[in-house]
Parts: C-alpha cells; structure tokens; sequence
C-alpha cells in the first residue's frame, strides 16, 4: 500500500521510542505524497462502485449551542456563545438563544432521524446545562433530564448516541477565571466528563471528550474570532491547547478507571484537519511545508495523544528555532508536558475522530517572527482557484484530499496505536439567500467525500468504520450564526415553531444509508425524493426567550 509499509510491520513490534528513531528516516507525508503524487486528475476522480462494510456506522450530528435554545431554562448557566451573541458579535446580531428550540423539541429531532435511517447519531452536551458555573456543586436538577429523554428516545428507535462532552460552549463562569488557560480548568472538566460518564453511560457507549479543539486553541484563543475573543497566539493558544490536552487525558482516566469494565465504552477525541498539498510538488521544501501545515494544525493534538504524550518534534523545533531568530519578538511559547503527564497523556483514545471538510495547497515560506502557525510554521497556504467553492470562505470541495488524509493518520498515528478512525464531522454550507430545499451542490460533496472514505477502506485498507455528515439541520454557526447553512434540513428561523423540511440532500443520504454505499454499479445520479417524510401532527411549543435580540 505504502512504501512505508515493510517499515511499519518492523516498527509495529517496538516501542515508541523505537517508532521515533524509524520516523527520523521515514516520513509518513512525504511516503503518502508519494503514494499519490503519480495520479492523474482522472485516476484520482475515479468514482468506485462498491459497498462499506456491513458494520458501518452512518451518522448525522448538531452541537448543542448550534441547535437547542432555551438558554436559560431548566437551570442552565450562561455560555461563552451566549455572551458572544448578546454583545452583538454574530451575524447582524443574532444569538443563540432559540436557535432550533431542540430543547423542546427532542420527539421532532428523532423524528427526523429515523426518516435519515442513520444508525448512529452525534451530539454534544452542553457543560453549562449540567453544571451551570462549570463546577460539580452547582450542578442542574433539570439539565440532566433534557439528554436522558434525548438519549432515551434514539435507543427506542434504533439509533446509537454518539456524545461530544465539549464543543466549544465554556461556561461563562469559567472563562471568567481564564477559560483553557487556567490550569485548575483541568479538575473542572474531569468532574464534569465523570457526572457524564456516571449519568449517562449505562445507555451512552461512544464518547468524544472535545471537537476540533483547535479551533478552539485557533480561534478562541490565537485570532480571537470566536469567544472568548482572546487574540494571543503567543501565549494564550499554546496554553490552552496544553490545558485541553491535560483534560482530554484526565476524563479517559476517569472513564477507563471507573466505568469501562461495567459499560463497555470507548472515550475518544475528534480533531480537525485540513489535508496539505504541496503547492510546487516539484520543490522539496514545498512537501517539507506540506508537512509542517499538518503537524502544526493536526499533530498538536493527535501526537502527544496517539505517539508518545508529547508534542510533534517538528513543532518544537520550529518553535525553538524562531525563539532563537527572534530575540526582541517572542513569537511562541510552547508549554512543556513532565515525563508524568507525558505518560498520562499518551494512549488516552479508543479511536480517532476526524472532522475534515477541505485541504490547502502549502509553499514554504520565511515567515519572520510573525505569531501564529503560518508565521512560526515557515508556510503559507492558498487555495485553487479551480476548486469549488461553498458559502464558508474556508471550505473547498477537495474530496481527494480525505482520501489522503486517511492514509496518512493511519500511518502517522494508527501503527502503533490500532485504533480505528471515525469520521466524525463531513459537510458544507450553503448561503441563507440561496436555493432552501434543492442543495444539489451538497449531494455533490457528499457523494464525493463519501466516496473517497470508501476508496480508502476498501483500496488502501484504513481501519475507518462511521461517517458522519454534518448536520442534521440548520443551526446557529458560530460568528455566521444564521447565515450559512449546513443542515440536511432546512430550518426556518422566522418561524417561532421552528419548523424542518428535508432538503435534497436528506433524501440522498437516506438512499445511501439504504445501499450501504454505492454498490449497485448503477450510475449514481440522485433522482428526487423518494423518502416519505411528513410533518408531524402535534404541536410542539417553542421556547420561551427571555431577550429581545434578534432570532432569525
């Protein structure tokens, strides 16, 4: 499969050290670039008709800020989000404060699912419903029984909850204290994913303790876009990566510790990547900066949890070296991990969760003592032109590019550490001004990236065993809030009874889901809706909104 290959069977008998001397003669992205680089456009696009395996577990997700509203109800404590909303950040003002009323609306939601036929489905707990200043003696009476009932009604209908204890939705109260950054956040989180694992757990056997937290390390914390709006990628990102990473082990402890050998779960992470080309694949450099791209976004993460519980060698270096180029500048400062909480970090995942919607082309680049990780990464990353592009300005559909980024997880990180990936988050979104129902351009990029997660599996064998497309409907995203839609179904906001109708593209990936993949070597044109989906009879009660900003 690779060239790679006759070193991993060597290297899967030793251990991690052995695995880091074998890495310093081989590189698993310039062996994956290899692998690939020799493929015409046409070999690559090449569609492949066959099945996933009979196993396979098809999803769809929401996030809770995204989708359930009722931001005060039932106890719960006020959010990062919430506060972004409420001081005018998002989109035109608007907030999440009903967002899709999920909240009341756990029969509907359902509903809609078992119309998908997924048999899996991906949500994430909001901390401040159960624990309202973030801390264990606050915890919510009410908050709880939201998600029981939530829970209780997928298992009634066949569907496997998949739970995200964190994304992106800090208690206010927290954040008050530094958010990521203060240390103690740590003890917080793990009090936290403990009430979850002992509440829940007996129903709840997937566990993701954070989603794409570099965005929250990138964003949150590095260019301040998304709350808390810290703009400090000298200090602040590195230290909040750090604290998510220390929290992310502390919670896999609590469950492998306490509750494994009763439920019989996995606990593990899903991290964001993008994939990099290199933007010349004639110049050394270019794949070296390719490279780098990827360890600085994916490997912060994925490396000291699934290599050796800490940070990706070329990281530090590039750190240590701009330390050294920029005497008067401090670019970075990169926290460093003792041998205990190495130890404590490494191997704390049953599987690894990839959101990944789009890729970069990278060059090499000088980038001075510029903070953050093009600046400190010594790249640069463009996108081309020929791509397709979505409503977000950062997705381009680049479907190969999954193709590749699975490969080079498995070699990267899933050699010595067999666990298997779970694609954890897949879609695009769509413009609020656009076509509402008939989202062909979606179809198309799921069919797309779809297929390339198949070809992985069944050509380059990558232990990948779920998709899941994001999201089930249309919800609050983030500083777009209502603007960009990424739903299966459309949502109309200015409606109080927030009501959902099946786009195109549900309709397709019920087909899929029905198929199992694209086994028929039929031509795979989606012809319409055939998938029965009515409105449901009884009404159901939105949320009340204590604000007078601006909902829809």
């Amino acid at each position: 499969m690779f060239t790679l290959f006759y070193v991993l069977l060597v290297s899967s008998s030793l251990g991690i050290s052995d695995y880091n001397i074998i890495k310093t003669f081989q590189n698993s992205y310039q062996n994956v670039w290899k692998t690939f680089e020799a493929q015409t456009k046409a070999e690559r696009d090449l569609f492949l008709n066959e099945s996933f395996p009979p196993s396979f577990q098809w999803a769809t997700s929401s996030e809770s800020f995204k989708v359930e509203g009722g931001w005060l109800e039932g106890g719960k404590g006020e959010t990062i989000w919430d506060r972004f909303g409420h001081d005018g950040l998002a989109f035109v003002n608007q907030t999440a404060d009903r967002a899709c009323d999920s909240y009341h609306k756990v029969d509907y939601d359902v509903y809609l699912l078992r119309g998908l036929h997924v048999n899996t489905y991906q949500f994430s707990i909001s901390w401040a419903r159960i624990f309202p200043s973030g801390h264990r003696g606050s915890q919510s009476e009410n908050g709880p029984l939201y998600y029981d009932k939530l829970i209780n009604a997928l298992i009634e209908s066949g569907v496997q909850p998949v739970v995200t204890l964190y994304h992106w939705d800090l208690p206010q109260t927290l954040q008050d204290y530094g958010g990521w950054t203060n240390a103690s956040i740590a003890e917080a989180f793990k009090d936290y994913a403990d009430f979850c694992f002992s509440r829940f757990g007996d129903r709840v056997k997937a566990w993701n303790t954070f989603s794409s937290p570099w965005v929250v390390s990138h964003a949150g914390y590095g260019t301040g876009e998304h709350p808390p709006g810290v703009k400090d990628y000298v200090v602040a990102s590195y230290q909040a990566t750090h604290n998510m990473l220390k929290s992310h082990a502390e919670a896999w402890h609590v469950y492998n510790d306490k509750y494994r050998k009763v439920q019989g779960g996995k606990v593990g992470i899903a991290l964001n990547s993008d994939w990099a080309e290199p933007k010349d694949p004639s110049r050394p450099e270019d794949i070296e900066a390719a490279d780098r791209y990827l360890q600085f976004m994916l490997g912060w993460f994925a490396h000291p949890i699934f290599v050796n519980g800490d940070y990706p060698p070329t990281l530090k270096t590039q750190i240590e070296n701009k330390i050294k180029d920029c005497p008067l500048s401090e670019p970075a400062r990169l926290p460093v991990f003792t041998a205990e909480e190495s130890q404590r970090i490494s191997g704390t995942a049953d599987f690894l969760g990839l959101n990944h919607y789009t890729s970069r082309l990278i060059n090499n680049s000088v980038g001075a003592c510029t903070p953050g990780p093009q600046g400190v990464g010594d790249f640069q990353a463009h996108v081309d032109p020929s791509w397709s592009s979505t409503a977000s300005d950062w997705i381009y559909s680049t479907p190969w590019g999954l193709r590749r980024l699975l490969n080079y997880i498995s070699t990267e990180y899933l050699n010595v550490t067999k666990v298997p990936i779970y694609i954890t988050g897949n879609g695009m979104p769509t413009e609020q001004s656009g076509e509402t129902l008939n989202d062909i351009g979606r179809i198309e990029y799921m069919k797309s990236y779809i297929n390339e997660a198949l070809k992985a599996i069944f050509i380059d064998g990558v232990n990948v065993q779920r998709f899941t497309v994001q999201s089930l409907m249309d919800g609050f995203e983030g500083k777009q809030a209502y603007s960009q839609r990424f739903g299966l179904h459309h949502v109309n906001f200015e409606d109080a009874d927030r009501p959902r109708s099946p786009k195109q593209s549900a309709y397709f990936y019920s087909q899929l889901i029905k198929r199992n993949g694209f086994g028929s070597h039929e031509e795979h044109t989606f012809k319409g809706s055939v998938m029965q989906h009515i409105r449901l009879p009884t009404a159901l009660t939105p949320s009340e909104v204590p604000t007078s900003m601006r909902l829809g």
